[in-house]
């Protein structure tokens, strides 16, 4: 076994110190149960949800907002000055948690729903929207997950148990350092948390191969409103295991850790960057990337970013194929050779080599993987998705190019479905754009300068090159990436969003999902305790 911790070990203790311990822990969480379900009326403050958190234990974890890692995280939400358009920086957190145990996860949750306060619950920092860590509700913590991230990995059965706070590098790294054979198909930037990741669906460069990072999650423990800990599928059904693969684990509870089945990996995998500019022809190779890249082997995998470089538009096609050159080339020939492809272009490595490869840090060391550091430079954007069925015309691609002069800094991220994904029926996870989408749209635009007539105009032209899109992709409902998330598809208002008013967002993530999302949320979680504008709202069927 192999785990990463942040933990330092302790002195050891008598056996009869640890039952005394698990006795009064035991006790204290019985009296939470029975005072968070009684009919005290008590106005949620910081002093009140300290006086209920406090126990003979160490509340370190705790962060009151006269703390410095409260200031400093407060200081680093400002860097999407967008925000300021949703009214969600106004509302700031009356504390932040980073427990180290389960039992302190529990309390935060017990003392959240006694005193009427909101939970968002944070497991990395790529988050589009900031609904785990920004409210347009107050008042309500902050449960960052970051100390909760040890990860064993068992090479005897395949798998691996990784803490909800653990980033997708921190797993590559702990895989290639114990296998040479090993991987897991999870996204393309190490510095993402897996609670997130995981529970939305997961796209990545190995998911033609393998499927997505949700359709290889085989367990997980789970923490629900009440603080009872689920150890397993077993424990928690099938219904609530299927739901939180995909369908956005904090609209159910807390998953405290997920079990995942690790793949085989080729010694060599084979990677190219080709680049293409607007007067090399890129409209025609863009084009036909469409027909092709969701029928090409499974084992390969061949993305496309648009982009503007120094005024001009240019196509890059960036690959990973589970093999060596002397396989590719002749596949690529016969397929696609539009794109013009040569041996020179491409570069044999191994699996974890390919991570750092598609992360843009190539050479460099392995424990870059390790980076959590999210701050990006007063970098702002915004973001939508789309998936496509049919082949965008050439000229719907020119109309695409001739809007991203309008701004600075636009992208496009078109990458390819097919193979395993399209294997796995659209029932059988919450994720449902299954065959029938040839790719998944990623639109991002971006900006440096904090003036407000900046980020209108930049959202602005985000929303007209979406609706400009519109004749193009999916349609009835027009499809969305959970993992994208986009607050201008609709959000909920206050705690009693019903199912009708969510369908407007919610069929767009999960299609006909949707339904049976908001009746596993009825049972878990009836009183809509775990909520956010965009979360899955409890639909109760009475027998």
């Amino acid at each position: 076994m192999l785990f990463l911790s942040n933990f330092k070990p302790k002195k050891s203790k008598t056996l009869k110190m640890r039952k005394l311990e698990a006795l009064a822990l035991s006790l204290f969480l019985l009296f939470l149960v029975k005072w968070v379900n009684s009919d005290s009326k008590v106005l949620p403050n910081r002093d009140q949800f300290l006086s209920c958190m406090s126990t003979p234990s160490d509340s370190s974890f705790i962060h009151k907002p006269d703390s410095r890692l409260y200031t400093n995280f407060s200081q680093s939400l400002s860097q999407n000055y967008r925000f300021l358009s949703l009214n969600f920086t106004s509302q700031k957190p009356i504390m932040i948690a980073t427990p180290r145990t389960e039992s302190e996860i529990q309390r935060s949750l017990l003392c959240s729903r006694k005193l009427g306060v909101q939970v968002r619950t944070k497991s990395g920092g790529h988050d589009y929207e900031g609904l785990s860590y920004l409210s347009s509700h107050s008042p309500f913590i902050i449960l960052d997950l970051i100390n909760i991230r040890s990860i064993e990995i068992n090479l005897r059965d395949e798998t691996a148990w990784v803490g909800a706070g653990a980033t997708i590098g921190e797993l590559y790294y702990k895989i290639a350092k114990s296998s040479k054979i090993h991987g897991f198909p999870a996204g393309t930037c190490p510095s993402v948390g897996v609670g997130g990741h995981f529970s939305g669906g997961g796209f990545g460069a190995m998911m033609r191969k393998h499927g997505l990072a949700a359709d290889n999650v085989v367990d997980a423990r789970f923490v629900d409103a009440n603080g009872r800990i689920y150890n397993g599928r077993r424990e928690m059904g099938e219904d609530l295991f299927w739901a939180i693969r995909g369908g956005g684990a904090a609209s159910f509870g807390v998953v405290l850790s997920w079990k995942v089945k690790l793949v085989r990996v080729p010694e060599k995998v084979t990677c190219f960057t080709r680049y293409l500019p607007l007067t090399q022809n890129m409209t025609k190779v863009v084009h036909r990337w469409q027909y092709i890249a969701a029928e090409l082997d499974e084992n390969l995998f061949v993305r496309v970013i648009i982009y503007k470089s120094g005024g001009s538009i240019q196509a890059t096609f960036q690959a990973n194929y589970l093999g060596g050159i002397d396989r590719l080339i002749p596949l690529m020939n016969q397929k696609f050779p539009e794109l013009g492809l040569r041996s020179q272009d491409c570069s044999e490595m191994s699996w974890i080599d390919s991570i750092m490869y598609f992360n843009w840090k190539k050479g460099q060391p392995l424990e870059t993987l390790l980076d959590r550091d999210q701050r990006y430079n007063d970098l702002y954007f915004k973001a939508k998705s789309d998936f496509v069925k049919n082949p965008i015309p050439e000229t719907g691609l020119e109309g695409i190019w001739k809007r991203f002069h309008d701004v600075e800094s636009p992208v496009m991220i078109m990458e390819p479905l097919g193979g395993k994904t399209y294997e796995i029926g659209e029932t059988e996870t919450p994720f449902p754009h299954r065959r029938g989408n040839l790719y998944n749209i990623q639109y991002m635009v971006k900006w440096r300068m904090k003036e407000i007539e900046v980020m209108e105009k930049h959202v602005r032209w985000m929303r007209l090159l979406y609706r400009y899109m519109s004749v193009y992709v999916s349609g009835s409902p027009r499809g969305a990436y959970l993992n994208y998330r986009d607050l201008d598809l609709g959000m909920n208002k206050g705690s009693n969003c019903s199912f009708d008013e969510a369908r407007l967002w919610g069929m767009r993530y999960f299609g006909c999902n949707f339904k049976r999302l908001a009746m596993v949320k009825g049972k878990i979680d009836p009183t809509n305790f775990f909520r956010n504008e965009q979360s899955v709202p409890p639909l109760i069927v009475r027998d």
